[in-house]
């Protein structure tokens, strides 16, 4: 058991407040607090704490609530909960009136920015989880209510959310993105008993699984993809779409694209998979890319005058073959199942980052530091697709001399290893999406 009483009383958050603010280091906490007369369990409590504090209050907080702010958390539940950003954007999407259950609500982070107007309900099966979300609602100036209880076996709310738990028991990482508690199977049966409701899942997860109906959205911000929110009944305001959503760091959309949901894009024939298949057992093949761009309307090509990474939430919705086609008719992939696009045209910010090749070979050590002679360039910054080394290593091997610095993609060209030499191109205003949407 957590000894929530402690952190949470005002001595010990106002010790922490005046540690951070002198900027005290361990060995003065720890000196401190045997000072103050605490256990060897109580300080080891308080400053396992204290290190999240700093982390949470960056994730929840503003320039104006930071200050003072204390939840309560674990680092598991820290590392699981929806930040900010994000939990803002999300509160447009509900109803202003009605009950809400947040199922599996951990420490609280999917209902701290639900429109106040609705009332709230924290059902978990772990008590010590559910001491955190009281908590911290009431931090947040929120009054709910709690329930030990399963998230398949209650009821009584107008709409739910839920976040399945996706850590495996000693806390690693499950390897098996299906392998949910509660599974997807379980939550669509949990969403017929609501009139709506929505479901976080890892941005990995098999679209193929999601069932009809839904409303599919891809969210994070210009540099990742957090989460794949599944929308069930009255929020599904358009079914049977996908959506890819940029958000900034305010909470608000910075760029969005959607499209009717294909589903020939979510399945492979067997010819195709094999393809893949033997793909990813190429040294260095990186598996998130796989199964993100494991089909897309783009057709195979050669090496255009730029190359462009689409943003990571083009990659998991698989929009950015829309996104590129919307540009540019002749945009292509130099390989199969890597989700690097080449064209003669710069694709557009923010759904790319595009990058002017300036040469190509292949990867070899002598090729390459011919390659990067020729061009002056002196300092390097690798990107790996498909390709296994130690960038530090490789450039180290490199030894590049020369005034100029640029970007090295170590990738794949139809299968074979290649290594392309770009400049980074600024994005122009003009080549932006029309409202930040597409």
């Amino acid at each position: 058991m957590q000894p929530w009483d402690l952190l949470a009383s005002d001595t010990v958050q106002g010790f922490i407040e005046e540690a951070l603010t002198r900027k005290w280091d361990a060995l003065q906490v720890s000196t401190a607090l045997h000072k103050a007369g605490y256990s060897n369990e109580d300080r080891a409590a308080i400053m396992d704490y204290m290190a999240l504090v700093p982390k949470f209050r960056e994730k929840f907080a503003n320039k104006e609530t930071a200050r003072r702010m204390f939840l309560l958390c674990n680092k598991l539940a820290l590392e699981q909960s929806t930040a900010q950003d994000i939990g803002r954007w999300k509160a447009n999407l509900w109803p202003r009136e009605g009950s809400v259950n947040d199922l599996c609500c951990g420490m609280g982070g999917d209902s701290f920015y639900l429109p106040a107007s609705l009332q709230l309900t924290g059902i978990d099966l772990d008590e010590n989880r559910l001491a955190m979300y009281r908590h911290n609602l009431q931090a947040f100036g929120k009054d709910a209510s709690v329930k030990c209880a399963d998230a398949r076996s209650i009821e009584g709310a107008a709409f739910f959310t839920i976040d399945p738990a996706r850590r495996a028991i000693e806390g690693e990482n499950q390897r098996d993105l299906r392998n949910l508690t509660p599974t997807l199977e379980e939550v669509v049966e949990i969403s017929k008993h609501y009139k709506g409701g929505m479901a976080k899942l890892p941005p990995g997860y098999p679209p193929a699984e999601i069932p009809d109906g839904t409303e599919i959205l891809y969210l994070g911000g210009h540099s990742d993809c957090r989460e794949c929110l599944v929308l069930f009944g009255e929020l599904a305001k358009s079914p049977d779409t996908i959506r890819a959503v940029i958000i900034d760091k305010n909470g608000e959309t910075a760029a969005e694209w959607t499209r009717k949901r294909d589903r020939s894009l979510e399945t492979l024939d067997e010819d195709l998979q094999e393809k893949l298949d033997r793909n990813d057992s190429l040294e260095g093949k990186d598996r998130t890319y796989r199964t993100a761009t494991s089909r897309s309307d783009l057709s195979l090509g050669g090496i255009g005058k730029y190359i462009a990474e689409p943003a990571p939430v083009l990659i998991r919705s698989r929009l950015f073959s829309d996104a590129a086609l919307a540009h540019d008719q002749d945009a292509h992939l130099i390989s199969e199942g890597i989700a690097y696009v080449s064209s003669d045209r710069m694709l557009p910010a923010p759904a790319f980052t595009s990058y002017e090749i300036l040469a190509h070979t292949e990867i070899a050590t002598g090729a390459v530091r011919s390659m990067l002679k020729e061009h002056d360039i002196g300092k390097i910054t690798l990107k790996l697709r498909g390709v296994k080394l130690d960038p530090d290593a490789e450039a180290k091997r490199l030894k590049p001399k020369g005034k100029n610095s640029a970007i090295l993609f170590y990738t794949r060209f139809h299968g074979e290893k290649i290594a392309i030499l770009t400049r980074r191109c600024p994005p122009e205003p003009a080549l932006s999406w029309p409202n930040g949407r597409a």
